[in-house]
C-alpha cells in the first residue's frame, strides 16, 4: 500500500510546476507535535492562545479543589470541594477538546488542498 502511495505522490509532482510541486510538499502529513504548534498559526491563534490559558487556570483550580477536598473531613466541605473540582476538570477537557477538534480540522484543510492540487494537475494533462 505504501508504494502505491509513493507511485501516485511521484506521479503528480512529475505533473506539477517546480512551485506547485514545493507547496504539494509543504502538504504533507504532519507529526503529532506540528499539528499541536500548528493550531497556534493562522486567524485565530489569538482564541488558541486565550483558550489555552484558560484551560491552564482550569486545571490548576481543579488541583486547588482536589487539594482541599483531601484536607478537609466534613461532608458539605467534601461535596462543595467535589462538585467545583469535577466542573473544574470538565471545562478544562472541553477547551482539550476544542483545541483537538481545531487540529483535525487543520488536517482536513490540508488533505482538501491536497486534492485540490491533484485536480487541476489532472485536468491540466487531460486539457492537453
Amino acid at each position: 500500500m505504501k508504494t502505491n502511495i509513493e507511485d501516485i505522490d511521484k506521479l503528480i509532482k512529475e505533473t506539477l510546476t517546480q512551485e506547485e510541486a514545493k507547496f504539494y510538499d509543504d502538504l504533507e502529513e504532519q507529526n503529532f507535535l506540528q499539528m499541536v504548534f500548528g493550531i497556534f498559526s493562522g486567524k485565530n491563534s489569538w482564541l488558541v492562545i486565550v483558550m489555552s490559558i484558560v484551560q491552564v487556570v482550569f486545571f490548576g483550580l481543579f488541583i486547588y479543589c482536589a487539594i482541599q477536598f483531601l484536607n478537609t473531613e466534613e461532608t458539605n466541605e467534601l461535596i462543595k470541594w467535589g462538585i467545583f473540582g469535577t466542573l473544574s476538570l470538565m471545562a478544562s477537557s472541553m477547551l482539550k477538546l476544542c483545541s483537538w477538534m481545531q487540529m483535525d480540522k487543520k488536517a482536513i484543510i490540508r488533505e482538501i488542498k491536497r486534492l485540490e492540487l491533484q485536480v487541476s494537475s489532472l485536468s491540466s494533462k487531460i486539457s492537453e
